[in-house]
């Protein structure tokens, strides 16, 4: 680092953050050399430049554990993707609304998708219908961040949990020990259960083309 700077005086900062003050250049490395330090550009834009007095191998490896500790602790947005029939079968429409709740409380936002096909799609309030009665049968999870809106042959919806739900999960999570694992798959669909044509529940991250399964 010493050899990058370009100034004749610089504003000296001590190891511990302390002003010394403007002094030469040559003097801010004597002193440097003579606590076997590093003599580091920290305000290059500066005038003078200010440069402190550091063991710059230890401020890497520092800098690079709170990086490290910042990335572990963020919080990841994750979307999943439930997608319908606008005539779905009564049993079906429970267990998707029960993989929503499931995703609601786990922290997650949840895009609903109602696909319409051939006839179906002059017959948009259907849908309309299905996601408002899908929305006022979560409302103690969740609220609706986008509201339903036609796109293409498909309608969509956005459900995120509610704050408190949120946290509820991120605790949950700490309290485990690590972030959620979000290449599950879903669980399969009962015994004997008929999905209808066309029904399926993708499970993605956002940005990521991944689906599996709900059935």
């Amino acid at each position: 680092m010493n050899e990058q700077i370009r100034a004749r005086e610089v504003r000296l900062v001590g190891p511990e953050g302390e002003q010394v003050g403007i002094v030469p250049l040559e003097r801010a490395l004597q002193l440097a050399a003579d606590v076997d330090l590093d003599l580091v550009e920290v305000a290059p834009m500066a005038r003078p430049p200010v440069c402190k007095l550091m063991d710059f191998g230890k401020f890497k490896y520092e800098s690079a554990l709170k990086a490290r500790e910042a990335r572990r602790n963020q919080q990841q947005t994750v979307i999943k993707e439930m997608k319908l029939r606008p005539k779905i079968d009564p049993h079906d429409y429970e267990t998707k609304k029960g993989h929503v709740v499931r995703f609601l409380k786990a922290g997650d936002k949840v895009k609903v998708t109602i696909m319409f096909r051939g006839r179906e799609q002059s017959r948009p309030e259907l849908g309309y219908r299905l996601l408002r009665r899908l929305e006022s049968e979560i409302t103690d999870l969740g609220y609706v961040e986008a509201a339903p809106k036609q796109d293409g042959r498909n309608m969509i919806m956005v459900l995120a949990p509610h704050r408190a739900v949120k946290a509820s999960a991120v605790a949950a999570t700490a309290s485990r020990g690590g972030p959620r694992d979000r290449t599950t798959e879903e669980p399969a669909a009962p015994a004997g259960e008929t999905p209808a044509a066309g029904d399926t529940a993708a499970a993605g991250e956002t940005g990521t083309t991944a689906e599996t399964s709900g059935q």
